[in-house]
């Protein structure tokens, strides 16, 4: 390890010499230590210190993925991106405002506005320093721009508003987005969660499993500690100055995506009363509010434009469209300070009763929580945000907006949530699926809560993890690690023996008979487990998409609620039907369909693009695991691109952790790729064989575990 070297001259052009000085001040109270992963951990004097250098190491590892995730949540991805992105960033708007985010910045706690302070700090001084980055837009950011963009999920509660849609309402045409039949997307985008209790361990230490299923590439995996007591490691989406999934030295935690009700729209009667447009509630007409929105835009000639708008809304949110004569009222959970204050102290909480002094707060709206801690304690927590409604309403539909009675109202208290704490079981888990097989039968019952605390219902993942959990005993990090790559797939042992008994029942001189003899009895003989070399995972899975397409799936149906009904819902003809398409298409693609899961199935990092090209003619790695929507609990979301034949992954597992906690926390994790975002970077893709493999590497979380294994020590700026 190399003694820090005093700081360079810097080159701060954007900078006046007194905002130099300060800058300069901060970074002196940061160090960064790089291991030989790559991964940076971070240690500064006070929080808002630790803040600054964590995110000026991310923006050392991949800036324009930072830039792009604010433009995002700021609305202004059409001044890089242009006319076509004007939409998205209407969406954006609808809740975001500069004067609002500033307000609100203004009215924060003291502490936190430290941490905003020296979350743009760090990335004005990472822009100071490397005069060499050309933002797309972004040339500066200011303290209240954190707020725009507060939970770390993989797609915000406001992705819910369909950009087509939106669209056609403030444009007043129809556009090819609407009236395109959209191919259903059914590969799960969510995570799965374990954490064990002592009693279950050979070591009587509670275990956790991380194992987000995210967008590749989505998060930074970083330590951040500092003398206030911060000590914290795991996964940060770009740009966030939190670890979002992970773990300290007593506690750690797991988000899942929930299938909690909690954005729901409301269908609304307008018309126009005197000078004014209003809608009706009740017995009475309410005045629609506007909001005055101009999006900038860069056009052809690289020149900016504008296009202005006024959006309407009402009392539960904004109009995103209309249907059936009425304008929908979009409503979603709107606390960016509260949001950003859970986001940041749950990563400080010591024990399962200080990280729910933080949850009630209650500005978690998507995340079911898997806890841990170093007392032995564990807990599956349902989002905070729930609130009041009346169960006569089916809010998974627009309701009648014209009605008091289907208005939100307070929020549950935690205790009247789906929890689980400390279930006699000894065991919680989530796969995306609903919280009422949590902790097996020791879950929260169905009966007792509304029908809007879920609507995912159960998946194959759920019982694939129920199935390795229940009645187990003597769990380690070595055992835990194995289940998370467990080959088992649930779904395919659901629905291939109704493929077999199709077959079966063919008349004997069926033409199929003698076209699908052979398939049948590779489906036949297999275990429904996946592996690099199984030729029936490969026709397993092409006979799966081919199966999607054969069933009619409702708009908006939940996968979980498509999946568990595939088999039942199709016919046996469609079925084999079926089979037959698959096997032409491993023909055609592949020239037989006889194809090793691993020559199909593969991993892919060339480029530093967000939107990742693909080659069959370049390198790419074979991966065993398989798509979650089988119930493989190692995820891995491939299709073919454009100009592709084999299948290349773009989500699913993307973090990969067990944890151990005890005296001492003890850690194994994988990133999928590598840490930074550069091609010349030896951690652009050197974790790509160990992630395709499963093979965890040893976390460094404590200073001597450092030694040895240290590329770097510096201090921003260096």
């Amino acid at each position: 390890m190399r003694a820090l070297l005093p700081p360079m001259l810097l080159l701060l052009t954007a900078a006046s010499p007194p905002e130099i000085a300060r800058l300069r001040g901060q970074a002196s109270r940061v160090s960064i230590v790089r291991d030989d992963w790559g991964i940076a951990h971070v240690r500064g004097v006070s929080d808002a210190d630790a803040v600054f250098g964590m995110i000026y190491a991310q923006a050392e590892d991949d800036f324009p993925r930072i830039e792009a995730n604010y433009l995002t949540s700021l609305g202004r991805t059409a001044e890089a991106d242009g006319e076509k992105a004007i939409w998205q960033d209407l969406r954006a708007r609808l809740y975001v405002s500069e004067p609002e985010l500033k307000a609100d910045y203004a009215a924060s706690p003291p502490w936190l506005k430290a941490l905003m302070n020296g979350w743009s700090n760090g990335l004005n001084y990472y822009l100071a320093t490397h005069p060499q980055v050309r933002p797309r837009v972004l040339t500066r950011f200011e303290p209240w721009m954190a707020l725009s963009f507060t939970e770390g999920s993989i797609g915000g509660d406001i992705e819910s508003i369909d950009l087509g849609e939106l669209e056609r309402f403030y444009s007043g045409r129809q556009t090819a987005a609407v009236a395109a039949v959209a191919v259903p997307d059914l590969e799960p985008r969510g995570s799965n969660g374990i954490a064990i209790a002592p009693a279950l361990t050979s070591g009587g230490k509670a275990l956790l499993l991380i194992n987000p299923h995210t967008s590749f590439f989505f998060r930074s995996e970083q330590q951040v500690s500092s003398l206030e007591g911060l000590d914290v490691y795991g996964a940060a989406t770009w740009g966030q100055f939190f670890i979002y999934q992970g773990f300290n030295a007593h506690a750690g935690w797991m988000h899942t995506s929930s299938g909690v009700d909690n954005i729901d729209e409301f269908a609304e009667l307008v018309g126009r009363q005197g000078k004014r447009m209003a809608y009706r509630y009740g017995s009475s007409w309410r005045p629609l509010a506007t909001r005055p929105v101009t999006i900038r835009y860069r056009t052809a000639s690289g020149k900016l434009a504008s296009r202005s708008f006024t959006t309407w809304r009402t009392h539960r949110g904004p109009i995103v469209r209309s249907e059936s004569g009425r304008w929908i009222a979009f409503a979603m959970m709107d606390r960016p300070v509260s949001a950003l204050q859970q986001s940041f102290l749950r990563t400080k909480s010591t024990d399962l009763a200080s990280f729910l002094d933080v949850a009630r707060l209650q500005a978690d709206s998507s995340n079911n929580t898997l806890f841990a801690d170093s007392k032995g304690e564990i807990a599956y927590l349902h989002p905070q945000f729930v609130p009041r409604r009346d169960d006569r309403f089916d809010y998974t539909r627009p309701v009648d907006g014209g009605d008091p009675a289907t208005d939100w109202n307070s929020l549950h208290r935690i205790s009247e949530l789906p929890n689980v704490i400390d279930p006699p079981n000894g065991w919680v888990q989530n796969t995306n699926a609903w919280p009422y097989r949590a902790a097996g039968e020791f879950s929260a019952k169905r009966a007792h809560f509304a029908k809007y605390m879920d609507k995912f219902g159960e998946n194959f993942r759920g019982l694939h993890a129920q199935a390795l959990l229940t009645g187990s005993r003597g769990w380690t990090l070595d055992t835990l690690q194995a289940a998370a790559f467990d080959s088992n797939q649930p779904g395919f042992a659901a629905l291939i023996p109704p493929l077999i008994k199709a077959f079966d029942g063919l008349p004997s001189g069926a033409p199929q008979r003698a076209a699908l003899a052979q398939p049948i009895a590779l489906l036949r003989g297999w275990d429904y487990r996946w592996s690099a070399t199984s030729e029936a995972q490969s026709l397993a899975m092409a006979w799966g998409e081919a199966l999607h397409a054969a069933l009619t799936i409702p708009a908006g149906e939940q996968s979980n609620v498509t999946m568990m009904r595939l088999a039942r819902d199709t016919s046996p003809a469609a079925k084999l039907e079926s089979l037959g398409t698959a096997v032409a298409r491993l023909t055609a693609d592949f020239g037989t369909w006889r194809v090793p899961w691993g020559e199909i199935n593969r991993f892919q990092r060339i480029s530093p693009a967000i939107d990742h090209p693909f080659s069959d003619a370049a390198p790419s790695l074979p991966v065993p695991f398989a798509s979650g929507n089988y119930g493989s609990l190692a995820s891995f979301g491939a299709a073919p691109k454009l100009g592709t034949k084999r299948w290349y992954g773009t989500s699913g597992n993307s973090f990969v952790a067990v944890v151990e906690f005890g005296p001492r926390v003890r850690a194994r994790a994988v990133t999928a790729g590598g840490e930074s975002g550069n091609p010349a970077s030896p951690h652009f893709n050197d974790e790509a064989q160990r992630y395709a493999s499963g093979a965890l590497r040893e976390v460094y979380f404590y200073p001597d575990q450092l030694k040895g294994h240290t590329e770097r020590v510096y201090r921003p700026g260096e």
